[in-house]
Formats: structure tokens, C-alpha cells, sequence
């Protein structure tokens, strides 16, 4: 896995910084470092406006300390977990303020038609160390959040539905009938899009292993589902979070979105499948109708077609071996087209540099003149594209109001990465690699605190040798 090198980009910050902020800051004796790495944390929603530097309250200019040992050493490795570093993390990095103010949607019970009870009303779940799970949690505001937070110190948060009552009393809601029961009230419409569903194409990697190979496949899950659901439904604030390992998360925002009914927001993950079958089962698309759906279409030409010519077909090598291109072939309809490729690329090896891109004008090049089966032949080009790069959803977590997300902002303990949002218009700049790992953001937080911590000394020694010179002109006086 490819690392992060952080010592060019801290001094490209460096060099970007300006320099009367950093004197301001300096002044206010606030370590600018935490201040960068908030504003870096900022979560970039279409339906919030994000205050940056209000996520938690820290000591400025004090050296950080887990059990009395200051500055602890950064782990060995740059993705490494740690449960102090999340204790810090926890501490002085999680945005507290802007997740209530999110999940809040303007409920604060400051003004008037409000519901003061609605964050009070969200379900929560903790996933503590030895997979210690506590669900049905609920909190009254940001403050209880954030004090239950830092005492648990959870590795995974996970954000429920907002339910009729307090999760917490739902024990006196389940046995009682008719508008008592304990049920679901709204809760945002998500997405789950994992790269182990993709193992079935994916040569570079598999499981949750990922790497900058197989990655166009979410560049392409986030650029079609977002462009849908904004175009197709009207939906206008989503939010899309790196999942922190393996995969992405999108969360639709609107008012209309997070009252759905479970069969509501079925249909409308149905709408998304066109990928389905088993690893077992060849033949995973099939198009039919005498023309694409416009959905399909507007994917296919603006979005499909582009990523799999230009990335999946060569990072992947589908063409390369007669393993990888006999299942493309066995997604061809006609024998004598599979028979006449088979033969043709037995007998010819383009360079290596070229074997996908000119096995696949071939291909496509017979498919799209094929005569003998019309329109059967014709469609299939577009069928093998679909099943290359046509986003995977799993079905069960859109469906239904009660199914629990992990929180953006959450660390991985696999990978140490922050769930960090995603640019829908600059997704494809997106590089999990890069993503910000605890033992970074906590080093940084470290540097900067020392760097701090000697500025204000010398800023006493100063004072210091001011008052004693003070003194020495009334003596001589």
C-alpha cells in the first residue's frame, strides 16, 4: 500500500499558510496545527454550513499526555490503530457541534415550531474494544454526545433512524398496541457501496484490500448514484463519506427522503440493480427493451463507457489472460462470435501494453456488426460494460428505516482512516490512500503543540527579561 508522503505535504501547507492568520492565532496562544487539521476535517455538506474549529474544546499549547506519558511515540506503522490516539482523537478532533447541528436539521429547540425532543429521539450504537456492542443509545444534545463519546471512547460509531420515543425507553413502548408501538419516524436514505462485491472483476485485489487500481470502481458508484438521485428524484442534499477501508456511504438528506417507508426506499434501491446473480452465475446483466432506459443511457454515455475503456479494462486486465477475457467472452450469446475470439487471440499476442485495449476493439468491433443475431449482439457491448462498472449496491442497508450506518468522522480500526466526505464533483481526485490516519493527524497535533509550547516560553522569557530591565532603569534611577 502505497504511503502518504507527509513531510512534502506539511511543506506544501507550509508554504500556503498566511502568515498574519498564523500570527493571529499565535497571539491567541491556539496551536494553528489543530486549527489546520479541523478545517481539514471539515465536513464538506451540501445541507450545513460547517463551523469550522467548534468541534471540541482542547489545552492549547499543552503537550498532548496519554497516562502520563507526553508526546507518546507514533506506531510503526502509519495505518496502525491506536486506542490512546482515538482517546485524544476524541478529544479534540471529532466535531461534535456540526454532527448534532446535522442530525439536528434545525430542531434545537432555540425557535419557535421546532422539536425539541428530535436529536434526543436518534438512535446510536457504540462498538466498543472486544466487539462489546451497545445499541439504543440516545443523547439530549451535543454536549451529552460528546461526554458519552470520550467516556466509551468507541472504535466504530454507528447512527440509527429517529424513532417515535427515546430509544433508550423503548422497553415501555414494546408491549403496548396501537400508536405506542415503538417504531421507526424518518431516518436519511443510504447507500452502501463495498468493494468486495466486486471481487468477481477485480485482478488487483480482494477483499478488503484496496488499492489505486480497482478505486475507479467507487469514482464511478459515486458519479452514477449521485447524478440519479439529483436528476431522477430531485434529491439535492447527500452527502457521500469514504466508509474508512474499503468502500463509500451516501446519505440523502432531504426532508422527502428521510420520511420513505421501507417499500419506498426498496423501489428506489431496485432502481440501481442492474448488476445481479452469484460469482456462479456468468451472465449478471440483461438488458432488455429495444433501447436503454434513460438512466441507463446517461450513465452508459457520460459515465460508463468512458471508466471502463479507460480504467477498468486495462487496470484489471480483462483481456490479458484467457482466464479473465473467457468471462467476458461467456457473456456473448453466439458460439461462433466466442469461438472466433478464442481462435483469434490464441493465435496473435498483442504487446502487453495494448493487449486489452486491442482485444476489446475487436470484440466490440464484431459484436457491433454482428448480423446474424441484430440487436441480441449489438446489446451485448453495452451488457459487458454494465457488469464491469455499473454500481453494487447492498440492497438490505437502503432498504429499511432501522438498518444503523457508521458515522462519518468515525476512525477505521483496521486502517486508522477517518471517514472523511467526498466531493461528488471532485470524486475522482479522491485517493483512499491519502485519507487522514490517526497517527498523522495525532503527530501533527504533537508538532504543533511542541511548537506552540516553545513560543509561549519564549514570549515569557521575553516578558521576563522586559520586567527585570524595568527594574534595573529604577534602580540606577
Amino acid at each position: 500500500m502505497p504511503s502518504v508522503d507527509r513531510e512534502n505535504r506539511t511543506n506544501d501547507w507550509d508554504e500556503q499558510e498566511d502568515h498574519a492568520e498564523l500570527r493571529h492565532f499565535a497571539t491567541l496562544g491556539i496551536p494553528y496545527g489543530e486549527y489546520r487539521t479541523r478545517k481539514l476535517l471539515a465536513a464538506r455538506t451540501a445541507f450545513m454550513e460547517v463551523d469550522e474549529g467548534s468541534a471540541a474544546t482542547s489545552t492549547a499549547g499543552q503537550p498532548m499526555e496519554v497516562d502520563g506519558n507526553p508526546n507518546p511515540a507514533p506506531p510503526a506503522q502509519q495505518n496502525e490503530f491506536s486506542p490512546d490516539y482515538l482517546k485524544l482523537y476524541y478529544g479534540r478532533l471529532f466535531p461534535y457541534a456540526d454532527m448534532h447541528k446535522w442530525l439536528s436539521y434545525g430542531h434545537d429547540g432555540k425557535h419557535t415550531g421546532c422539536d425539541a425532543s428530535f436529536f434526543s429521539r436518534r438512535e446510536f450504537s457504540f462498538t466498543l474494544e472486544h466487539d462489546i456492542y451497545l445499541r439504543y443509545l440516545s443523547f439530549h444534545d451535543a454536549s451529552t454526545m460528546e461526554a458519552a463519546i470520550r467516556e466509551k471512547c468507541p472504535y466504530k460509531i454507528d447512527i440509527g433512524a429517529v424513532y417515535n420515543v427515546d430509544p433508550s425507553k423503548r422497553t415501555a413502548y414494546s408491549n403496548v398496541g396501537g400508536d405506542k408501538v415503538f417504531s421507526p419516524a424518518e431516518r436519511e436514505l443510504v447507500f452502501d457501496v463495498d468493494m468486495t462485491d466486486y471481487d468477481d472483476i477485480r485482478s488487483c485485489c480482494s477483499g478488503a484490500d484496496i488499492c489505486l487500481s480497482c478505486w475507479p470502481l467507487m469514482t464511478v458508484a459515486i458519479k452514477v448514484i449521485d447524478t440519479a438521485l439529483r436528476d431522477d428524484f430531485g434529491f439535492e442534499h447527500i452527502l457521500w463519506v469514504y466508509s474508512g477501508r474499503r468502500g463509500v456511504h451516501c446519505w440523502v438528506c432531504d426532508p422527502r427522503a428521510r420520511r420513505l417507508t421501507n417499500e419506498q426506499r426498496s423501489s428506489i434501491a431496485d432502481y440501481f440493480r442492474v448488476c445481479k446473480g452469484s460469482e456462479m452465475n456468468g451472465k449478471k446483466v440483461a438488458l432488455t427493451g429495444p433501447a436503454l432506459h434513460p438512466s441507463l443511457l446517461r450513465a452508459y454515455t457520460e459515465v460508463l463507457k468512458q471508466y471502463f475503456e479507460e480504467k477498468i479494462l486495462l487496470n484489471q486486465s480483462l483481456l490479458a489472460s484467457e482466464q479473465n477475457f473467457g468471462k467476458v467472452l461467456d457473456m456473448v450469446p453466439d458460439e461462433s462470435v466466442r469461438s472466433q475470439m478464442r481462435n483469434k487471440w490464441h493465435s496473435s499476442l498483442p504487446s502487453k501494453d495494448e493487449v486489452n485495449s486491442k482485444r476489446w476493439k475487436q470484440l466490440k468491433q464484431l459484436l457491433e456488426q454482428g448480423k446474424s443475431k441484430g440487436q441480441v449482439l449489438r446489446r451485448c457491448v453495452e451488457e459487458i460494460v454494465f457488469a464491469y462498472t455499473y454500481p453494487r449496491l447492498d440492497m438490505e442497508v437502503s432498504k429499511h428505516m432501522n438498518h444503523l450506518l457508521k458515522a462519518p468522522f468515525c476512525v477505521h480500526p483496521k486502517t486508522g482512516r477517518v471517514c472523511v466526505p467526498i466531493d461528488p464533483n471532485n470524486c475522482e481526485a479522491f485517493n483512499p490512500m491519502q485519507v487522514p490516519t490517526l497517527p498523522q493527524l495525532m503527530d501533527e497535533l504533537n508538532r504543533d503543540d511542541t511548537a506552540s509550547g516553545q513560543k509561549q516560553k519564549g514570549r515569557t522569557g521575553e516578558q521576563s527579561s522586559s520586567e527585570t530591565a524595568g527594574d534595573g532603569v529604577k534602580t540606577l534611577a
